[in-house]
Formats: structure tokens, sequence, C-alpha cells
């Protein structure tokens, strides 16, 4: 069985694959009842860092990897999970296969600033080659950073 993880923030498969180098890009869904959004920016980034609130009016863009068991505990470290930055939940990502269970990290952090340009531009490139619609990578340009 797999493990699977959704990333909304990081759908560029070449940085995961330095974060994650056996866990390998298998797709792309849909959270529904999910809206990318920011906040931290007291953690001491250019700005705001991505994370996900539920909001069931929205659905955001996600990168499914397949996690390797020997890649999770890295992924763990990179995005602050002992330093309390982020927790990781079990979500349900809709792929044009069917559903599935992975999970994805939410920051453990009020929602709110702002993301700088050069962090968005990042997302936005990235969803845009991952095959993300044109008008989700419309919206993300046209976030205020």
């Amino acid at each position: 069985m797999s493990l699977y993880a959704a990333y909304a923030s990081n759908l560029d498969a070449r940085q995961m694959s330095r974060r994650a180098p056996h866990s390998p890009l298998r797709g792309t869904g849909w959270l529904d009842g999910w809206r990318l959004t920011f906040g931290g920016e007291q953690f001491g980034w250019e700005g705001s860092i991505a994370t996900v609130v539920e909001d069931g009016k929205d659905q955001v863009f996600v990168g499914l990897y397949d996690i390797a068991p020997g890649d999770e505990a890295g992924l763990d470290r990179w995005e602050g999970l002992q330093q309390g930055f982020y927790r990781k939940i079990k979500v349900r990502v809709h792929t044009l296969e069917g559903d599935l269970t992975a999970w994805t990290y939410v920051l453990n952090d009020y929602e709110g600033g702002l993301p700088s340009a050069r962090y968005l531009g990042i997302i936005a490139d990235a969803a845009e080659s991952a095959g993300a619609p044109h008008d989700y990578v419309m919206d993300l340009r046209k976030r205020p950073c």
C-alpha cells in the first residue's frame, strides 16, 4: 500500500526530488473543501508561508507524491514538524483515477500576512508546470504579495 503526500505549495517535482529523492510525483488532484492561504510570517522567511485551511466553497490543486518510508522523516524535518511549524493531517484527494487518502502539512499558526512575490511566483510556476488549470494559475499570480 502506498503512502501519499499531497502538496499544494510544492508541485515542483525537481525540488521535491532533492527533499525526498525516493518519492516520485505520481499525479495531481484536488483538495475539495480546502483553500490555499498563507501565515506564519514571524517564522523568519521572506513573508508568510503556504498552508491550507478548510473552506467548503474552495479547492486546492495539489501534487501527489508516493512517499518512500525513508523519505518521510526527512520531509517532516524540512517542514519543521518537530519545531511545531506544521502538523500532518490526512486528507482526501480527488484524482481522475478516483479518490485517494494522503497526508499534508498544515501550518500551526493563524492565517494572515502576505507571501513574498518570489515565493508566490515559485508556487504559481510549479502549479502551471504540473498541469493546473489556467484560471487556477492566474488566480495564484494575481494574489497580493
